[in-house]
């Protein structure tokens, strides 16, 4: 009975949010009150679960929550010293033709999305890629980019908010995610972007770019960007000495931002060494942090009060055989182009005891990639849709079904090709 209502509250909590924008009211309001009302049931059925469990659940969502807020603060850090205006230079400069500025900027979003992560590479490459397209060109690149950048992220340890859960609760090593999907996602990246190249026209309306200015970083500002870049492979070095990852990022943070000040305060001119770095902080996407907090919560309190186990008897079976597990992981990606991935990784986290990091794998790469389906799938392709105001939720459909599902599913097939082989 308790369980069941639980279920109506969650499935109710996350009906409004998938409706945030017709409603107006924030999806964060809504995670943060659903996780509340859950975790008071909890405490009203059995104040002991609370006392052992919360703890447990309040360390694991402080140290992902801090862990994103500092990969915030060192992207905002990296956009206002100018790096991707220095990467769209360099592709601007190379005179290319549609098709091969088509390829050029997914490459680099599919590798970039590794470095940062998908979300900040959709924004950042939709911008370089407005120096390029316009009209039908501009909608298959935008849609492009977010198949790319959700691709190489999944490979990625801190590349999609999925693989960073899933990195964080110890399900694999940073090598291991690396190893075992780089090349299920590089499959991906090639199959889309050979199924979507016809759709570019080299010869349109669209004539060569509009040339901008260069952009010329001074030593100062290299320096920056170096020791920030440097910062996203702390944690991998802290993980190996058993710190938390959290720890080796918010050290390069705290590196960089004395790095900055300092900088700051011998440099004799205005520049954009001048910058306050706590205005920059404060550009961070918080809204997101908090919607994140509510569905940790929310789905923590699920699986203290025992709804996980019952679905994941559902999806994987009472005793789950590899096999089913396989086909539950793509089931899960599938799935995560109509619902968020965040709440489904974390239901996957706490219902599944899986010993095998490859099989963690599969689901970082199912849940990361399947996303790219739909516009409503991913983060990227919901700010995607709210950047290029011509590319509605239909028009994206329309573009991506056909690459984003047969790269999906060569994926996923690439993926039991190394797990038959080598396991």
């Amino acid at each position: 009975m308790v369980a069941s209502i639980a279920s109506v509250i969650f499935l109710f909590g996350y009906f409004f949010i998938t409706i945030e924008s017709r409603i107006g009211i924030s999806k964060s309001a809504f995670a943060l009150a659903t996780g509340g009302i859950l975790w008071t049931l909890v405490a009203l059925i059995d104040s002991h679960i609370v006392t052992h469990e919360f703890p447990h659940v309040a360390y694991d969502i402080f140290n992902i929550v801090v862990f994103l807020l500092a990969a915030m603060s060192l992207v905002e850090i990296l956009v206002h010293y100018r790096l991707f205006d220095v990467v769209r230079d360099k592709i601007l400069a190379r005179s290319l033709s549609n098709k091969a500025q088509f390829v050029v900027i997914g490459t680099v979003a599919f590798f970039l999305s590794a470095i940062i992560d998908n979300l900040t590479t959709t924004i950042v490459m939709i911008q370089i890629a407005r120096k390029f397209f316009s009209g039908n060109n501009l909608l298959v690149a935008t849609v492009g980019i977010v198949i790319m950048a959700n691709a190489g992220g999944a490979f990625s340890p801190i590349g999609d908010i999925t693989t960073i859960m899933l990195w964080l609760a110890g399900k694999f090593e940073a090598t291991q995610i690396v190893l075992f999907g780089f090349l299920p996602s590089l499959t991906l990246m090639g199959i889309a972007t050979a199924l979507m190249l016809p759709q570019i026209r080299n010869h349109s309306i669209e004539d060569s770019p509009a040339k901008s200015e260069k952009t010329v970083l001074s030593r100062s500002e290299k320096i920056v960007i170096t020791v920030v870049l440097g910062s996203f492979l702390l944690p991998l070095l802290a993980k190996t000495i058993h710190l938390p990852p959290v720890l080796g990022l918010l050290l390069g943070l705290g590196i960089s931002w004395v790095l900055i000040d300092g900088l700051k305060m011998v440099s004799k001119r205005q520049t954009h060494l001048s910058a306050s770095i706590e205005h920059l902080l404060q550009k961070t996407d918080i809204g997101s942090i908090k919607f994140f907090i509510g569905i940790l919560l929310a789905v923590s309190a699920l699986n203290a009060l025992g709804v996980l186990a019952t679905v994941s008897g559902i999806l994987y079976g009472e005793t789950p055989s590899t096999t089913s597990v396989i086909i539950g992981n793509i089931v899960m990606g599938i799935a995560s182009a109509l619902v968020d991935n965040i709440p489904l990784t974390a239901i996957a986290i706490d219902m599944l005891d899986l010993s095998s990091p490859v099989l963690w794998v599969l689901l970082a790469l199912a849940v990361g990639t399947g996303g790219s389906l739909l516009a409503i799938g991913s983060a990227a392709g919901v700010v995607a849709v709210g950047m290029v105001k011509e590319l509605t939720f239909e028009k994206y459909f329309k573009i991506a079904a056909v690459p984003a599902l047969a790269s999906f599913a060569a994926c996923m097939l690439v993926w039991y090709a190394q797990y038959v082989l080598f396991f």
